[in-house]
């Protein structure tokens, strides 16, 4: 699990914002992608925590009613954060988001001081999501599958994440015309700023919580059996 240290959010914000700057470069002449956080969104004045919610929106899966709520932030470029797509997830949709006994919702935290394409991959997530929310989780899937290869690239990774579009069935024009410009940008900077105001220190973060209450975050991420003592414990309030 890559862990940070918790930093007051002026301080995580200050140095993404330097971060990124150096990584300015990043948008050559061959493409207008957006590849690095909107500074207004993640070090700007924001009216109250509602406000940033609103913007930071999640994409979600299983019964929006449902008691239990499982919160993720996460990083693309993030090694944990694959390892918790491939072993951790699929067991958490299968025993409780099909069951409705809670609903998902991924944030992206694409934390840019060492992952240069995590913003850029947030970004084609959100553009494969305009084609329909099923293919957002194929190009989650995707990302966190192949990111061995892409994360090692040279340069941004354009022409690896229309490859991955394309294996999934969407409109490449409809999506490279996305990913070759700045469009999710915002939602993607609010979601690392919502992280930042919560103090989340680590990707993957995971936080279970019951009916709209308090977060509970996971410390053992790393075993569906952590996950399940969180749900369990939360389920048996009220019994």
């Amino acid at each position: 699990m890559r862990k940070f240290k918790k930093l007051p959010v002026a301080v995580a914000a200050a140095a993404i914002a330097a971060a990124a700057i150096g990584w300015s470069v990043s948008r050559g002449p061959l493409s207008s992608a957006a590849t690095e956080p909107i500074q207004s969104i993640v070090t700007g004045e924001i009216e109250d925590l509602s406000t940033l919610i609103a913007m930071a929106r999640g994409v979600e899966r299983g019964d929006p009613n449902a008691p239990i709520t499982i919160l993720e932030f996460a990083d693309f470029q993030c090694p944990a954060c694959a390892e918790f797509a491939a072993f951790v997830k699929p067991e958490i949709e299968l025993a409780y988001v099909q069951e409705g006994i809670a609903r998902f919702i991924f944030h992206d935290y694409p934390f840019v001081s060492g992952h240069p394409y995590a913003f850029l991959a947030a970004r084609g997530a959100r553009c494969a999501l305009d084609q329909g929310e099923q293919h957002f989780w194929s190009f989650h899937d995707q990302l966190f599958s192949h990111q061995p290869t892409w994360s090692l690239s040279r340069s941004p990774p354009l022409g690896a994440f229309e490859s991955y579009a394309g294996a999934i069935g969407l409109d490449l024009e409809v999506f490279a015309a996305c990913l070759n410009s700045d469009r999710h940008a915002d939602v993607v900077s609010a979601n690392l700023r919502l992280a930042l105001e919560m103090a989340v220190d680590g990707t993957p973060s995971i936080l279970v919580s019951k009916d709209g209450g308090r977060g509970i975050n996971v410390i053992r991420w790393n075993e569906f059996a952590g996950v399940q003592e969180e749900v369990e414990r939360l389920m048996e309030e009220d019994r």
